[in-house]
């Protein structure tokens, strides 16, 4: 820790042994049981997902600036890139999954923008947590049983726990030609922005490389999240610069440029118009004050 910054963990995927198929089931004891230096409670940025089920007791959790209460029936979703910590689950019970981006292929718009924590209900929940029991004796069969192991079978039970946890409920159709199209307006558009964000900072750099107009992905954006796309692009570069704010010892200077911005006054203006809030001062608030310029 420098200037009372929290360095961040970078968790890279690193399967158990006999786990090789990009899909790990464990449970919050085991997490527990590995982990005996506590480090889960630093904060951490994984390059892989882990979702999470509390079956019993209560926590706490923190994602990307946001404290989350943990009790029996949250569901929790930890994307690669969020920056999170285990606060408080020295009584928290139920499954995690850990799994590889791409392992699950062709996320929704749903899945794509769901919540990092939210809350299931008890039937849903005991339909969950089956699916989430089902998923591990299979994965820990094809651990064991390498003959018997299967991907497209691993995958395929991840995407109907996921279908099952999502805060919008499970059922879900192909809609509309126009719906459908739409969201993949969507998908390919956020898929730009988390690739360019860095470079990219105006809509129309990603309506030419995507090829829509820039209304096409205005329209598409504020049908999946209820905001138009500058709104959205806006709102990823702001959280990255939070994350380098509270995390890195990096000056305002340097996160500007890693950030894509011609200089340190722009950033501030831009951070300041999000955030009414110049760099520094959230910086100061959050952890330690930048004391090499603003």
């Amino acid at each position: 820790m420098e200037n009372g910054h929290q360095a961040v963990r970078q968790l890279r995927y690193s399967p158990a042994v006999g786990s090789p198929h990009g899909v790990e089931v464990l449970d919050f004891a085991a997490l527990r049981a590995m982990d005996t230096h506590r480090r889960r409670v630093l904060p951490q940025r994984p390059d892989f997902h882990v979702l999470a089920l509390i079956a019993s007791g209560t926590g706490t959790h923190e994602a990307d600036f946001h404290t989350y209460r943990l009790a029996e029936g949250s569901a929790v979703w930890i994307r690669p890139g969020m920056v999170h910590r285990w606060i408080d689950i020295d009584a928290c019970d139920g499954p995690l999954v850990l799994f590889r981006p791409g392992f699950l292929p062709g996320l929704t718009t749903a899945e794509a923008t769901a919540p990092a924590c939210w809350h299931l209900d008890r039937q849903r929940l005991s339909l969950a947590l089956p699916a989430a029991e089902h998923l591990g004796r299979e994965h820990d069969t094809a651990a064991r049983t390498p003959h018997l192991a299967s991907p497209a079978l691993l995958s395929h039970l991840l995407a109907a726990l996921v279908l099952r946890v999502l805060p919008d409920g499970p059922a879900r159709t192909g809609g509309t030609p126009a719906a459908s199209r739409s969201t993949d307006v969507f998908r390919a558009y956020r898929a730009a922005v988390e690739e360019h964000f860095t470079d990219w900072h105006h809509v129309a750099d990603y309506a030419r490389a995507l090829g829509y107009d820039v209304r096409t992905l205005t329209r598409a954006t504020r049908a999946a999240t209820g905001t138009g796309a500058k709104t959205f692009l806006d709102q990823r570069i702001l959280l990255e610069a939070r994350r380098l704010l509270a995390h890195t010892d990096l000056p305002v200077a340097g996160c500007a440029r890693r950030l894509g911005f011609r200089d340190a006054g722009n950033f501030t203006t831009f951070f300041r118009r999000q955030t009414a809030t110049p760099p520094a001062a959230w910086r100061a608030a959050y952890g330690a004050p930048d004391t090499r310029g603003a």
